[in-house]
Formats: structure tokens, sequence, C-alpha cells
């Protein structure tokens, strides 16, 4: 993930990446490690992505956009259901009797989510803010991700302060632990 352009293309860019995972997840032999190895790939992006927008999209929405608190506020709801999804995938073998059905779920819930944003958020965003804003925070973004953490931590905070000094650090160890043991490869 980081693609360029404004905050619009760069998230619009994530979700055509995190269907195909899951278009990648669907084709893949159930139980077997193929479909472990690309649901621990759709892990580490849809938490970079998440992390990305809770530390720079939703309090930029919140603080100004006409109506930004509410709708920040259910955008973040949609993330803690997804990241605990996130955490007891991470926490399953692909032969687990409930992986297919947690994986499922995660794409109901992901789908609705992108919808929601593509079709509601983007929208207002593209309308009220300027381009040179939209720019200025799909670099935030981009930058944002490369720091954030790849595993779920759904009891971490959501929102800045804390997201912003917390996710770099957690990030790092995250991607050590990858590293070590080869995951997302």
């Amino acid at each position: 993930m980081g693609h360029g352009g404004d905050v619009i293309a760069e998230l619009t860019a994530d979700h055509r990446e995190v269907e195909d995972l899951f278009a990648e997840i669907e084709k893949a032999p159930p139980g077997s490690g193929e479909r472990k190895r690309l649901t621990d790939r759709l892990t580490i992006e849809l938490v970079r992505h998440s992390v990305a927008e809770e530390e720079y999209l939703y309090p930029a929405v919140r603080e100004h956009l006409p109506g930004g608190g509410p709708l920040a506020d259910r955008e973040l709801a949609d993330h803690s259901r997804v990241e605990k999804l996130l955490k007891q995938l991470e926490q399953r073998a692909a032969d687990a009797e409930d992986f297919d059905q947690l994986v499922a779920r995660l794409k109901t819930e992901v789908t609705a989510h992108v919808r929601d944003e593509e079709e509601n958020l983007f929208v207002k965003l593209r309308q009220d803010w300027s381009d040179d804003r939209l720019m200025e925070l799909g670099d935030k973004i981009r930058s944002a991700k490369k720091t954030a953490p790849t595993h779920p931590h759904p009891s971490a905070p959501r929102t800045p302060p804390l997201n912003k000094l917390l996710a770099p650090g957690t990030g790092l160890v995250d991607r050590v632990r990858d590293y070590v043991t080869g995951r997302g490869k």
C-alpha cells in the first residue's frame, strides 16, 4: 500500500487491493496454508490502512467536515469491529472450524465499510475540501502506513494524540516480529 495521489485515490486503491485479497482467499483451498498466508497479508493491509485513517483522516473529518463528529465515530466503530475479527483470525489456523466463517464475517464488515466510505464520506470530502487539502492528507496517510502496526491491537487507542504516539513503536515491534516469523511474505 502506498499508491500516490490524494487521500481519496490512496484509500480507494487500498480498497481495491483488499477486495483482490478477499478474492484470492476465496480461491485458495479451504484449510490450506495458502489461505492463512493470504489472510495474514489481508490483515497487514487492513491494519495499516485503518491506523492511517484513525491517525489522520477521521480527526480531519471530525474537525473540518460539517457533521464530521458522528461520521468519524461511525467509521471508528466499524474499525473496532473489523479489528476484533482480525484478532480472532490471527489466533486461528486455516483449518480451524470457524476460520472460514470469520473470513466471511470480516468480508461483510469490510465491504459495508468500504461502500459507506466511497459512497458517502469520499463524496463529501471531494465536495467540501480543496485539492490541496486532499493531497496533503494523502501524503500523511501514505507516511502513516509506513510505520503502522501490522497486527491487530483492538485495545490500542484509536484517537489522537495517543494513537499517533504509540502506533509507530507498536508498528516497529510488529514488523520485527513479522520479519522473524516470515509473516506477510
